[in-house]
C-alpha cells in the first residue's frame, strides 16, 4: 500500500514540475514576442512590468485549479460518521452487549469487535499505514503452512523447521551445557529431556543450515602462527602456553591457574565483537574450571557473566550480573556450541513456574572469555551460527538416549490427558520415534556414521508392540493401524502425532531405497490407515485433534488453529511424495476453512 501511494504521489509532483516547466517556457515566449514586435508598437508603450506580474499570476491561478495538482495521496475515505444511537443487545437469551444501531435504518447494527471476537474466536487488529488506519480480521491466527517446491526428502529442509526457534520457547528451561540440547519444562517443573523436543531442535537447526546465508565467523585463537589471541593473565600464576596435542595431532592452547581464585578470574582473551554471539571453541579439562564471557548489553549498559562450570548443574541466576551452565566434567575433548543470546535470556529470564519470563535485551559487544583451571582450549571462535554443530548435539543425544530393549525413546515424565488415566513416567511416542527417526535419517545423510542406521532399525520395534507390551500400535474398530503419540487405554488416536510417525518411517524408507520389508509394511499399514479415517478428523470448519469423543464420549477435542495448519503441512508432505487424491482433496477443505469457509448444511 504505502509503495502505491509512494507511486501517486510521485506521478502527481512530476506532472506538477512539467506544469510550471511549461508556464515557465510561456512565459519565456511571451517575452521574446514582444521585444520582437517592438517594432510594430513603437509609437505604443511596451507592456509594463506591473501587466507583465498581473499575466503571470492569472496563469499561476489558474494552474492551482487544475484537479491535477490537488488529487488525493491515500485511498478515499470519509471522516464523517454515520448518525449513531446506543442500542441495547441481547444475546441467546443471557447476556447484554451494548451496541450502536445507525439512525435511519432497522437493520444496520454495530457491535463491538472484542465480542465478536470472544464469541466466535476470530481475530483482528487495527493496522496503521501511511497516511490512513485499517482494521484487518482474520478467521484463523496461523497461516504457514508448509509448500514445498520440490517433493518432500529426508535430505532436505522438514516441513517449516526452518522457521522454529525452539529454544527461545518459554517451557524450554534452557540449553544443557552437558548436552547441547532443550530441557523442557512442559510437564514437569524441574525439567527433563523431552525427545519430542529434542528432535525438532535437531532438525529446525538442520534445516536452517539448508536455507540460511552462510555464516560469518571471526576465529579469535586456534594456536597457530597464522592465529594467535592476546592473552592477559590476571595474576603470575595463570600461565597460556602453545602444546601439541597427541589425540588432536593438532597445537592447542594450554591453560593453567589456580582453582582457588574467583569465578571470572584467570586468563583472559579479548574478544571486543559486536556483530557475531554464536561462541564454539573446543574443550578439554584436566581439573576443575570455568569458562566466563563478559557481555556488554542494552539494559542500561550493564554487564552480565556467564560462567561455563564443570558442574552438573544445569542453570543458576544469582539476580545480579552472574548465570551459571554446568559443563559436567568435560575430562575428555568435546566440541561446544553456545548460543549466548538464548544463555543470557534464559538465565535471566529463570522462574520457579513451568514457564520462563519473558526478558528483551540485546547482547552490544562479547568482551572477553576467561578460562580458569587446567585444561586445554582450541578453536575459539565467534560466529552468526552454528546449525550443524547443534544438529549434531540433537543427533547424539537421540542416539545415545535410545532404550536397548525396547528401541524407544522414554519420556521419564508422567502424561495426564483429559479423560484418560495418567500415562505412568517411562512412556514411550510414535511422535517421538517418527521424529527421533526423521532426525537418525539426516545424520546418517550428513556424517554418514553406520550407528544411525543401527539406531534406526532398532526404532521401529515399538510400532510393532501395543501399549501394554511397551510399543505404540493401536487398532481402530478391529480393523485400522494406528500408532500412538500417547499410549492411551483406551486408545486416544492424535492425528498430528500420528503423522509425524508416518514420515519417520517414510525417511528410514527412502534412506534404504525401499529395501527393509518391515518399515515399507509398516508404514503403507500406516497410510492405508490415515486415508481411510481422515473423514473421522474433519469438524466442517476446523480439524479434531484427536478422537476422544469417540473412544471416551466426551465432547471433541478441537484443534487449535496452529495444530490444524500442521495437520495441513503435514498432508501436504505426505500428497508431494504420494500424489494421492485423497490428500489433496482435504489439503484444499481444511485450508479454506481458515479463512472462514465451512463445510455445507443441509
Amino acid at each position: 500500500v504505502r509503495n502505491v501511494l509512494f507511486l501517486r504521489k510521485y506521478v502527481l509532483l512530476l506532472f506538477g514540475c512539467s506544469s510550471l516547466v511549461l508556464v515557465f517556457i510561456m512565459l519565456q515566449n511571451t517575452e521574446k514576442e514582444l521585444c520582437d514586435n517592438q517594432h510594430i508598437v513603437t509609437k505604443n508603450a511596451a507592456l509594463s512590468s506591473d501587466k507583465l506580474a498581473e499575466l503571470k499570476q492569472k496563469w499561476l491561478n489558474e494552474l492551482k485549479k487544475s484537479p491535477s495538482l490537488n488529487g488525493p495521496d491515500e485511498p478515499p475515505r470519509s471522516d464523517a460518521l454515520p448518525s449513531v444511537s446506543s442500542l441495547e443487545c441481547l444475546i441467546n437469551d443471557q447476556q447484554t452487549v451494548q451496541c450502536l444501531k445507525a439512525a435511519g435504518t432497522d437493520g444496520q447494527v454495530y457491535m463491538p469487535f472484542d465480542f465478536i471476537q470472544n464469541y466466535f474466536e476470530v481475530y483482528g487488529k487495527m493496522k496503521h499505514y501511511d497516511g490512513y488506519d485499517r482494521f484487518e480480521f482474520q478467521q484463523s491466527y496461523a497461516k504457514v503452512i508448509y509448500n514445498p517446491k520440490v517433493p518432500y526428502s529426508y535430505t532436505g529442509v522438514f516441513m517449516t523447521f526452518d522457521s522454529y526457534n525452539v529454544e527461545a520457547r518459554d517451557r524450554v528451561k534452557c540449553i544443557s551445557g552437558i548436552t547441547g540440547v532443550p530441557l523442557s519444562t512442559q510437564w514437569h517443573i524441574q525439567g527433563y529431556y523431552y525427545g519430542i523436543q529434542i528432535a525438532q531442535f535437531g532438525m529446525s537447526h538442520y534445516s536452517k543450515e539448508l536455507v540460511q546465508r552462510p555464516p560469518t565467523k571471526q576465529v579469535y585463537e586456534n594456536a597457530e602462527d597464522s592465529i594467535q589471541g592476546q592473552w592477559k593473565p590476571s595474576n603470575k600464576d595463570c600461565i597460556v602456553d602453545i602444546a601439541k596435542d597427541t589425540e588432536t595431532q593438532s597445537n592447542v592452547i594450554k591453560f593453567s591457574t589456580p582453582v582457588s581464585i574467583p569465578l571470572g578470574s584467570g586468563a583472559a582473551l579479548i574478544l571486543g565483537n559486536t556483530i557475531e554471539h554464536i561462541l564454539s571453541f573446543d574443550l578439554k579439562m584436566i581439573t576443575n574450571g570455568s569458562l566466563s564471557v563478559v557481555l556488554e548489553t542494552n539494559d542500561k549498559l550493564k554487564q552480565y557473566t556467564i560462567h561455563y562450570i564443570t558442574s552438573n548443574i544445569v542453570i543458576d541466576f544469582d539476580h545480579k550480573s552472574n548465570i551459571y551452565y554446568g559443563l559436567g566434567a568435560s575430562r575428555h575433548w568435546r566440541h561446544i556450541a553456545r548460543d549466548l543470546l538464548t544463555d543470557l535470556k534464559k538465565g535471566i529470564g529463570l522462574t520457579d513456574t513451568r514457564q520462563a519470563k519473558k526478558v528483551r535485551i540485546n547482547i552490544l559487544k562479547v568482551a572477553r572469555l576467561t578460562v580458569r583451571g587446567s585444561g586445554f582450549i582450541d578453536n575459539i571462535t565467534l560466529s552468526t551460527s552454528e546449525h550443524l554443530s547443534q544438529f549434531h548435539d540433537a543427533s547424539q543425544w537421540i542416539y545415545l538416549n535410545q532404550d536397548e530393549e525396547t528401541g524407544g525413546w522414554k519420556n521419564e515424565v508422567e502424561r495426564r490427558l483429559e479423560g484418560y488415566k495418567p500415562i505412568p513416567a517411562g512412556w514411550i511416542s510414535a511422535m517421538g520415534q517418527g521424529q527421533g527417526m526423521s532426525v537418525l535419517s539426516r545424520a546418517y545423510h550428513v556424517f554418514q556414521n553406520p550407528k544411525y542406521i543401527v539406531a534406526l532399525s532398532q526404532a521401529m520395534l515399538p510400532f510393532t508392540k501395543f501399549p501394554h507390551e511397551g510399543g505404540v500400535r493401536a487398532v481402530f474398530m478391529d480393523k485400522y493401524t494406528w500408532y500412538e503419540e500417547y499410549p492411551t487405554e483406551p486408545a486416544s488416536f492424535v492425528l498430528n502425532g500420528f503423522m509425524y510417525s508416518l514420515i519417520g518411517l517414510y525417511d528410514f524408507k527412502a534412506l534404504l531405497e525401499d529395501n527393509y520389508e518391515l518399515v515399507t509394511r509398516l508404514y503403507d499399514d500406516g497410510m492405508t490407515s490415515l486415508k481411510a479415517m481422515l473423514p473421522l478428523y474433519d469438524g466442517g470448519s476446523r480439524t479434531f485433534y484427536d478422537l476422544r469423543h469417540f473412544m471416551v464420549q466426551m465432547p471433541p477435542n478441537i484443534a487449535r488453529w496452529d495444530y490444524h495448519t500442521t495437520h495441513i503441512s503435514q498432508l501436504v508432505l505426505l500428497y508431494s511424495v504420494t500424489k494421492d487424491p485423497v490428500f489433496k482433496k482435504y489439503i484444499d477443505s481444511w485450508t479454506g476453512y481458515l479463512n472462514g469457509k465451512v463445510a455445507k448444511h443441509n
